[in-house]
């Protein structure tokens, strides 16, 4: 099994890499990347020249975590995310963003960020 699981990780090595090729944050343009894992959805906008990360936000980070419900969904939670790195974002000036699903599908939790975060007033 372990060269499954090997594999699977070299088919995601190589997504990343094939959206990453294609994109790239400055700092009039940052890059706005999602990372999840099974139970939070993981969001930072990011100036690729300078390599620094300018806002973000997480499912379990304080700021979030004060505005969740318990009975929200995954889905939900992952807007919610979005929406709070708008906020911070405009708090910083940053007015636009290039998205970066990472390796995901633009589905599920990824969408509902990006949903969110457009909501919060970023352009994409």
């Amino acid at each position: 099994m372990a060269g499954k699981s090997v594999k699977k990780f070299k088919r995601a090595e190589r997504r990343r890499q094939r959206v990453r090729g294609k994109l790239s944050g400055t700092s009039a343009c940052p890059r706005l990347t999602v990372a999840k894992s099974l139970k939070n959805v993981f969001v930072q906008i990011v100036d690729d020249v300078h390599a620094v990360t300018l806002a973000a936000a997480a499912s379990n980070s304080k700021n979030v975590l004060s505005e969740l419900k318990p009975e929200m969904t995954k889905s939900e939670v992952a807007r919610k995310v979005g929406e709070v790195i708008a906020r911070e974002a405009k708090a910083k000036g940053i007015e636009a963003v290039v998205f970066d699903r990472n390796r995901f599908r633009y589905h599920g939790r990824v969408k509902a960020v990006a949903e969110g975060a457009r909501s919060g007033g970023l352009k994409f």
